[in-house]
């Protein structure tokens, strides 16, 4: 207890990526969809604090889709561990959200360099983008076989003012032929993309 002040919020960074506020943030979205007969669907959480009452009040920013598009929510969900207590006391819509962040990317303003850093292959935005770019790629080619993702070998991506860079070097396979193509994805914050370039990439210049 000597870390909180009693009435006082605490930031909880390692808690936003915890299983127990995950738990919390998926437990105050299905009691919003409930009592207010939504279809909102539980993303991630982006923000934890705790407040030290009869129990611990959890200060929750969460990102949730509604209808197909990511929103960002405040919640507060109150917790009394001992009576087995939890009671959903806000949830609140504050903004839509931007699609994809520096803090995403590990790479938050301010103590971090700008310009690309590498993020995960299996991230769904990465993936988003990746089908994006073989879709266009299928749609500018004039082969009959379809072009089919095989693998995301690798993924870098940088935040601008107003959109995300995404590099990303894919493994496709075209027929019974597999290739290397290295795109350059854009994603606004509206949520949509566009291929911005494309080219093959040789094995000896894809072995970062």
């Amino acid at each position: 207890m000597a870390g909180h002040v009693l009435g006082g919020k605490t930031d909880s960074p390692a808690a936003a990526n915890s299983l127990e506020t995950d738990g919390l943030a998926r437990f105050a979205v299905d009691e919003h969809n409930k009592r207010e007969n939504a279809l909102l669907e539980f993303v991630r959480v982006v923000e934890a604090k705790e407040q030290v009452v009869a129990g611990t009040v959890h200060h929750l920013t969460l990102e949730a889709l509604e209808a197909g598009r990511k929103k960002i929510y405040e919640a507060k969900v109150w917790v009394k561990p001992w009576l087995n207590f939890k009671e959903l006391q806000e949830f609140v819509h504050t903004r839509d959200a931007t699609s994809f962040t520096t803090s995403d990317l590990g790479a938050k303003k301010g103590d971090h360099e700008p310009g690309w850093c590498d993020v995960p292959v299996h991230d769904p935005v990465v993936k988003d983008a990746a089908d994006h770019a073989v879709k266009t790629i299928q749609q500018r080619s004039n082969s009959l076989f379809p072009y089919e993702l095989l693998e995301i070998i690798h993924a870098k991506a940088e935040v601008v003012e107003d959109f995300a860079k995404f590099d990303i070097l894919l493994k496709l396979k075209r027929g019974t032929k597999e290739e290397k193509m290295k795109a350059e994805v854009h994603k606004n914050l509206e949520g949509a993309f566009v291929l911005s370039q494309m080219q093959p990439e040789h094995d000896e210049s894809s072995s970062q």
